[in-house]
């Protein structure tokens, strides 16, 4: 039997409630006798049954269970998997793919005022909103890791949980990783892996790579594959970084190309540059002037220095951005950067040193809404500001999206 809504909730106990706001990760807000709760499977405005499945100090997590009320923004999940106590890897099946965008915006707006510190005139004067990539919501992803259980299965993970779900197959993988035998209904089992890595390259390549201990091993197609983006071929092993959607690459390319509008002459850092997509656009927009990558990943770093060497003007640094910039490895005066930090942010030592150097602009591409919050508050409070934002979802079905911001120094 159903509980009545109040406070103080047990694990694992059910709850009627009505579902609020959206929320960072997936969840939507909703309150039990003055207890926030965040709902995972919901939609704003919905009744729904709820079962609790963490307690925290403060606040509780849960699972709709039940749709007493539906919202019109509801469909049917393509995916078995993709329901509570499932796979974690899809967090927005149930929502139609023009609310997933909507859904998607507002978490932006969201965490733009509650950790960037901006006002609500200044989030509508940005006019935020998500863009779709082409290609629509289901076989988009061009690299999916599994997991591999104790029994040898391949599959993903519950949602904030180490324990994996055996699937048959991921509905938002290419269909080249799809068609893999790589999940166990196909006879294919691990005993000597921790994870499988699968990829279908737009250049054409299928591969396989399995990890033991953190060791990849090629056990499929090339070592090496092939990528195209930015009028451009890029080499790199089959385990190494690229954006997993097909169009990723080429719309985040056309972004910052759009908003830094480079010039010939001028200088540039490509900050955690990877293979160096970045990196050689900009080349191709300044002409003689120099380019600057800075890359930590051994990976990405041979990678960059490989894919580039026709850019003689690009020099590649092999460094932690932060140490590169505290020891002036690389050092200003600069005209432009690119800052592609990882999901944890740059870190204000970092964009600190960025505002040191006096760059014309900065394009900023973040795959955390929170992260890039909370650096868009050092810019500010730095005196730049936040000039231009636009948002991709290059993650469809899931709660994560791609920003790609503007910062322009007080005289600008």
């Amino acid at each position: 039997m159903t509980a009545p809504a109040r406070s103080g909730l047990e694990e694992a106990e059910r709850v009627e409630l009505t579902v609020d706001a959206v929320a960072p990760g997936g969840h939507c807000v909703a309150r039990v006798g003055g207890q926030v709760v965040f709902v995972r499977h919901a939609l704003p405005g919905e009744r729904v049954v709820a079962e609790v499945t963490e307690l925290h100090r403060g606040f509780a997590r849960a699972d709709a269970v039940e749709i007493l009320t539906a919202s019109p923004d509801r469909v049917e999940q393509p995916c078995p998997y993709a329901k509570p106590g499932r796979c974690g890897g899809c967090d927005l099946q149930h929502v139609t793919p023009a609310a997933q965008l909507d859904w998607k915006a507002a978490v932006v707006r969201e965490q733009l005022t509650r950790l960037g510190g901006l006002t609500d005139d200044q989030v509508d004067a940005l006019g935020v909103r998500v863009e779709a990539l082409p290609g629509g919501p289901l076989g988009w992803r061009s690299r999916v890791r599994y997991a591999v259980d104790a029994a040898g299965r391949a599959g993903l993970l519950k949602h904030r949980s180490h324990e994996v779900v055996p699937i048959d197959r991921c509905l938002i993988a290419h269909p080249a990783i799809q068609d893999l035998p790589v999940l166990t209904p196909s006879g294919a089992t691990w005993p000597d892996a921790d994870a499988v890595e699968t990829v279908a390259s737009t250049g054409g390549d299928v591969s396989v790579v399995a990890y033991a201990e953190g060791v990849p091993t090629p056990v499929r197609g090339p070592a090496e594959v092939r990528e195209v983006a930015a009028g451009r071929d890029w080499t790199l092993p089959a385990a190494g970084f690229w954006q997993v959607h097909p169009a990723a690459a080429d719309t985040l390319v056309g972004a910052v190309l759009d908003l830094l509008d480079p010039r010939p002459g001028e200088t540039a850092w490509d900050l955690y540059g990877g293979a160096g997509l970045f990196a050689a656009a900009l080349a191709g927009r300044v002409g003689d002037a120099r380019v600057t990558l800075v890359e930590s990943s051994r990976i990405g770093v041979d990678a960059a220095r490989a894919n580039l060497a026709d850019l003689p003007r690009v020099e590649v640094v092999a460094a932690r951005v932060e140490t590169a910039l505290a020891r002036r490895r690389v050092t200003g005066p600069v005209d432009l950067v690119v800052l592609d930090p990882p999901r944890s942010g740059a870190g204000a030592p970092v964009v600190r040193d960025i505002v040191a150097a006096g760059p014309r602009a900065v394009a900023y591409v973040a795959c955390d809404p929170a992260a890039f919050a909370r650096d868009v508050r050092t810019f500010t409070g730095a005196g730049w500001r936040l000039a231009a934002l636009r948002g991709f979802d290059l993650f469809p079905m899931t709660q994560h999206v791609e920003l790609v911001g503007l910062f322009l120094p007080p005289e600008n």
